[in-house]
C-alpha cells in the first residue's frame, strides 16, 4: 500500500484538542489517515515528509472565492484557481455562482465539479443561485441544485431585494439541510457607490456606500431566519453595527453565521486616496472602528470563519479609472501570511483562533466534510512555518490575476505544504523568502 509519513511536526488541531509533537501516517490509496501519534512505524518503501519545526494543521477551508468559469475565463479557471488555493495553502474551497451563465441549474453545477476533478488539485464546492440568473425575480430550483451538489445558495455580488424570495429560499433551505447565503446590501442606499461614506468619500468627491446598506439587510435577513426556522449566512461583513446585530441574534438563539475577509480587517478606506484600484471591493474598506469591531467579533465568536472574497479580474480591468474598475481583490496566496503578520504575530489573534476560524468553524457553516485530522478522515492538510519571512510577489502567483491589496509586503508566516486526500502541494512558502520589516498595515 502507499503511504506517506508526515514526521516530527506540531500536529495542531483545535477540534480534537491535538497540540503535540507527532506523525501522521497517510494511506495514499484512500487518501485517509491512518494513524497520528509519536514514532509510528511505517511500511517499507513508505514516502516520508520531515514536519519538524513546521505547524500541521487540518487542510485550511475557504468558503468564498470566484473562479469565474464558465465565462471569464481570463479572468480565473477552475484549474487556475485551484492551483492558487492550494499555493495558498487550501485543500478546499467554495466557488460562487456569478459566473457566466450563473450557477442556477443542475447541469452548470455538475460542470463546475467535473472541471475540479479534471484539476485534480483542490477540493471544489460550487454554490447554487437563490434566484434564476442572479436577477433576483424567481427562485431557482433549488433542490435540484442541492441533488446536483450545491453547498448552499447565494446570487453573490447582487443581494435579494425581495424579501418574500428570502423568505421563501429560506424555507426550501431548510428544508433541504442548507444554507442561505447573503450578499447583504441594500441597493438603493449604496446606489451605485464605489467606496465607504465617511471622511475619506467626502474629502474625495466620490459617491459613498454607507454601512448602513449593509446593516438593514443583516437585520432583514435574521429577522426572515427566524421566521422561516432556517439557517442565514452573512458574506463578507465588514461594517461594526452588521457585528452587532449577529451578536444580538446568536445571543437569542438565531441560525446566523458570519464570515470576514482578511482585507475588512487589515485595510482601511485611507487606502482609496490614491485611486488604487487594487483597494476597491464590495463591500468597501471601512473606517478603524469597523474593523475593530470585525476582530473583535472574531475574538468572541460572533464571526465564525475567515473567506478570502478572492475575486480575480485582468490587469486591463484593473486599471481603469477608479470609478469604472469592477469591485473585487484576490486573496487565496496570501491572506495566510498577513493574518499570521499582523493579527497571531501581534497577539491581536491567538494562534488556536486562527486556525480554527480557516478549518472546523468554516466546515460548520456550510457542513462541508473536512476541518479536523482524525483517523479515518481524508488527509487534507495544511502544514506552516510560523517563522518563514516573505515578500508578496504576485508575478509567482498561481492565480491569472494580480489584482492583490498586498503587493510588497513583507510577511512572517506562510504555508509551506497542502495536503488533498494525501497528495503533496508546494505552497507559496515553500519558495519564497526574504528578510523584512512591515510597515503598519492600516496606513499603507
Amino acid at each position: 500500500m502507499p503511504t506517506l509519513l508526515l514526521k516530527n511536526g506540531r500536529v495542531f488541531d483545535p477540534s480534537s484538542k491535538l497540540d503535540k509533537t507527532a506523525d501522521i501516517l497517510i494511506d495514499l490509496q484512500s487518501g485517509t489517515i491512518e494513524g497520528i501519534g509519536k514514532n509510528l512505524k511505517p511500511p517499507p518503501g513508505a514516502e516520508m515528509l520531515d514536519c519538524s519545526d513546521l505547524l500541521v494543521c487540518p487542510g485550511f477551508l475557504d468558503i468564498h472565492v470566484h473562479f469565474r468559469e464558465p465565462g471569464f475565463t481570463a479572468k480565473e479557471t477552475i484549474a487556475s484557481g485551484s492551483a492558487a488555493a492550494v499555493h495558498g495553502g487550501f485543500s478546499t474551497v467554495v466557488t460562487m455562482p456569478n459566473t457566466d451563465p450563473p450557477l442556477d441549474n443542475s447541469s452548470a453545477i455538475a460542470y463546475q465539479y467535473l472541471k475540479a476533478e479534471q484539476a485534480g488539485m483542490a477540493r471544489v464546492f460550487p454554490m447554487g443561485c437563490i434566484t434564476k440568473g442572479r436577477a433576483g425575480e424567481e427562485l431557482a430550483a433549488l433542490g435540484l441544485l442541492a441533488r446536483a451538489g450545491a453547498v448552499g445558495f447565494t446570487d453573490d455580488g447582487a443581494c435579494v431585494n425581495s424579501s418574500f424570495l428570502v423568505r421563501s429560499a429560506l424555507e426550501y433551505a431548510r428544508a433541504l439541510g442548507k444554507v442561505v447565503v447573503e450578499h447583504c446590501e441594500d441597493h438603493d442606499l449604496s446606489n451605485g457607490a464605489v467606496m465607504h461614506e465617511g471622511k475619506v468619500s467626502a474629502a474625495l468627491g466620490i459617491n459613498g456606500y454607507p454601512s448602513a446598506a449593509e446593516e438593514i439587510i443583516v437585520a432583514r435577513d435574521i429577522r426572515l431566519a427566524k421566521l422561516a426556522g432556517a439557517r442565514i449566512h452573512v458574506q463578507h461583513i465588514s461594517a461594526k453595527g452588521s457585528v452587532s446585530l449577529v451578536r444580538e441574534a446568536k445571543k437569542k438563539g438565531a441560525k446566523v453565521s458570519a464570515e470576514v475577509a482578511p482585507h475588512h480587517l487589515l485595510l482601511t478606506d485611507e487606502c482609496c486616496r490614491d485611486f488604487d484600484a487594487n483597494y476597491k471591493m464590495n463591500p468597501p474598506l471601512r473606517e478603524p472602528s469597523d474593523l475593530d469591531a470585525c476582530l473583535e467579533g472574531l475574538l468572541d465568536g460572533t464571526i465564525d470563519c475567515f473567506a478570502s472574497d478572492h475575486a480575480p479580474h485582468t490587469t486591463e480591468e484593473k486599471s481603469q479609472e477608479f470609478v469604472e474598475t469592477p469591485n473585487g481583490v484576490i486573496g487565496l496566496e496570501t491572506n495566510i501570511g498577513v493574518l499570521l503578520t499582523h493579527l497571531v504575530h501581534k497577539n491581536k489573534l491567538p494562534l488556536k483562533r486562527f486556525v480554527d476560524a480557516w478549518t472546523a468553524s468554516a466546515a460548520r457553516v456550510l457542513d462541508l466534510p473536512g476541518g479536523s485530522l482524525k483517523v479515518g478522515g481524508p488527509a487534507d492538510v495544511t502544514i506552516l512555518d510560523l517563522d518563514l519571512r516573505w515578500q508578496v510577489d504576485p508575478a509567482r502567483f498561481k492565480s491569472k490575476a494580480r489584482n492583490c491589496p498586498f503587493a510588497g509586503w513583507k510577511l512572517k508566516g506562510a504555508p509551506v505544504y497542502t495536503l488533498v486526500g494525501g497528495k503533496v502541494f508546494p505552497a507559496i512558502g515553500a519558495t519564497m523568502k526574504v528578510p523584512a520589516k512591515q510597515k503598519s498595515a492600516r496606513s499603507r
